[in-house]
């Protein structure tokens, strides 16, 4: 019977779903991400005799802001109290680029003893921490599949993942 618990993020780190978990146990990870957040859910199966498959379930959310505000900017020339000109798009991009990259090191740092990697989401998000995760040789043998999936609960993802994850557990 699988054990599963909710953890908030930030509330309970890493290392205590590590220590839950085990250091003798295969360890799955199932990922729904978006832009704005990922539930990640764990899966491991004991190697000793008692086969105990247990299940964790944790979101993760992104500290990326929609509408970045900038200050800066001029006003129009034929009066003081125009609107605004603010040509800072480039900048705009690279804070979210920056905020992007930030949330999907937090994911990897997560998921880096995962044996095996679903990872599902809507839009690009998916595709992008498949390329940060490339860049750690160490994780990129072990994700099995990338799936286009719409807005999911945690209990979607958690059954989609155990689904995908049944013949190893």
């Amino acid at each position: 019977m699988p054990i599963a618990f909710l953890i908030q993020a930030g509330v309970l780190s890493n290392n205590f779903m590590l220590h839950a978990i085990g250091e003798n146990m295969k360890k799955y990870v199932g990922i729904w991400l978006d832009h704005r957040q990922a539930v990640v859910v764990y899966f491991s199966k004991s190697r000793s005799l008692d086969n105990e498959t247990q299940e964790i379930i944790e979101r993760i959310e992104s500290e990326t802001e929609r509408r970045v505000r900038l200050s800066g900017g001029s006003r129009s020339r034929k009066t003081p109290y125009g609107p605004q000109d603010i040509s800072v798009d480039g900048k705009q991009e690279d804070r979210i680029k920056g905020q992007l990259r930030k949330y999907y090191q937090e994911i990897i740092k997560r998921i880096s003893d995962a044996d095996r990697i679903l990872i599902l989401g809507p839009g690009e998000a998916k595709i992008e921490l498949k390329k940060e995760m490339e860049k750690s040789y160490q994780l990129a043998d072990k994700i099995n599949r990338i799936e286009s999936a719409d807005k999911m609960t945690q209990k979607q993802v958690a059954a989609k993942a155990r689904k995908f994850f049944k013949p190893y557990l």
